[in-house]
């Protein structure tokens, strides 16, 4: 179990998706819609944990058209949030405001955004059929095992996440600064980008 939970909060502090999402939301919402962004991711993740542990996961990938419906409507979802906040980095620096400038995302959206950054990404599904099995007992009884794997997961994801947005919204006086702002819009967007190529060249 303790090498499980190391592996575990290794793999869920690599920089994805989600964290640029938080990131992002919690710089405009603050820290309620950096969380509400993190329940979201939250409730995405445990899908795929559920069918990891039901085996609806390793189905999915046995099947290439699934597969590829998934890959595609997720790496459109992540190219089009990068696109919308690269454009509201324009906008800032243009000097116009924007729909998200007073601070009060619509508490909706966050979940959602969210919710589909890890329910659409087939590669959080291929990570659990993988790395999860690994550290199943060699029975034929493995259900309430990788239930309780998958507790502990979704239980680290949330702790390292309220932490990072407790972090974020701290030190949000400095990361709120007009030019600051405008860098970490420009960056996160690229990266949503980039992780939205990255999943349509995933096989």
């Amino acid at each position: 179990m303790l090498t499980f939970a190391i592996a575990a909060l290794l793999l869920i502090m690599i920089p994805g998706p989600d964290q640029a999402l938080i990131t992002r939301n919690a710089l405009v919402g603050g820290r309620s819609a950096g969380l509400l962004t993190m329940t979201g991711g939250m409730l995405g993740l445990s899908v795929h944990v559920s069918a990891a542990s039901l085996g609806v996961s390793a189905l999915l990938l046995a099947s290439v058209t699934a597969f590829t419906v998934l890959k595609v409507i997720g790496t459109v979802y992540l190219v089009w949030m990068g696109i919308a906040t690269l454009r509201s980095a324009r906008r800032r620096t243009q000097g116009e405001e924007g729909p998200d400038d007073d601070r009060s995302l619509p508490r909706a959206q966050c979940l959602r955004q969210g919710f589909l950054s890890n329910a659409l990404n087939p590669k959080v599904a291929l990570f659990f059929v993988t790395f999860l099995p690994q550290f199943l007992p060699d029975t034929r009884h493995t259900l309430g095992s990788a239930l309780q794997l998958s507790a502990v997961f979704v239980l680290l994801y949330l702790l390292w996440f309220t932490l990072y947005t407790v972090t974020v919204d701290r030190f949000g006086a400095f990361l709120r600064r007009p030019a600051v702002r405008r860098r970490i819009e420009r960056s996160t967007g690229a990266l949503l980008i980039a992780f939205g190529i990255r999943l349509a060249l995933q096989h």
